[in-house]
């Protein structure tokens, strides 16, 4: 499991998926999401702009990811 460090209260999923480098764009980011592609701790998220806090999982296509503020 790889581990985003933020600096700030929170990420968007969106984000977070481009920073995890599992998407290369916005518009990638926001397909896969709205395709039902993307879990936010063990649940699907259709929600590009999902508020993601400390110690909240992201997996997607067999990767996941955790947040540390």
């Amino acid at each position: 499991m790889e581990i985003i460090e933020i600096r700030d209260e929170f990420i968007r999923l969106g984000q977070a998926l481009k920073l995890a480098g599992m998407a290369g764009s916005g518009v990638e980011a926001k397909e896969m999401i709205l395709q039902g592609k993307v879990k936010v701790n063990g649940e699907c998220s259709l929600q590009r702009g999902k508020k993601l806090y400390n110690d909240d999982t992201v997996e997607f296509d067999g990767k996941k990811i955790k947040i540390k503020a």
